[in-house]
């Protein structure tokens, strides 16, 4: 008989298998496109400096408090709108994380186990 009919039924499973990597792709896809629409907030010095980035990291905008635009305060600006970009990009790795960890759970893939980004 044919020995190598066993081995058949694998193409079945490896049919299954790109068939879940395909929807696997398309579902990250959707959601980078999701993280590049959500807006996060970064801030510094209790407001005064606010920074705009999508989920994905991109500052988009900042705004800043008119009354610290003060000449003899440049280097206190600068500080203050670098510390909200950073924050803006640490809020914008936090959502991205838990959305990528969300739809990896969702799908069954173990804790831990980072999805390609």
């Amino acid at each position: 008989m044919l020995k190598g009919l066993g081995a058949l039924g694998g193409l079945g499973d490896m049919a299954k298998m790109m068939k879940a990597a395909t929807e696997m792709q398309t579902k990250i896809t959707e959601l980078q496109a999701e993280l590049a629409r959500t807006v996060v907030m970064g801030e510094a010095g209790a407001g005064l400096v606010k920074a705009r980035a999508t989920a994905k990291g991109e500052v988009t905008g900042l705004d800043i408090d008119p009354s610290i635009l003060v000449a003899s305060e440049k280097e206190v600006v600068e500080d203050l709108i670098l510390a909200a970009i950073h924050d803006a990009q640490a809020k914008a790795k936090t959502r991205t994380d838990e959305e990528m960890a969300r739809l990896a759970e969702s799908m069954g893939v173990p804790p831990g186990v980072k999805l390609p980004f």
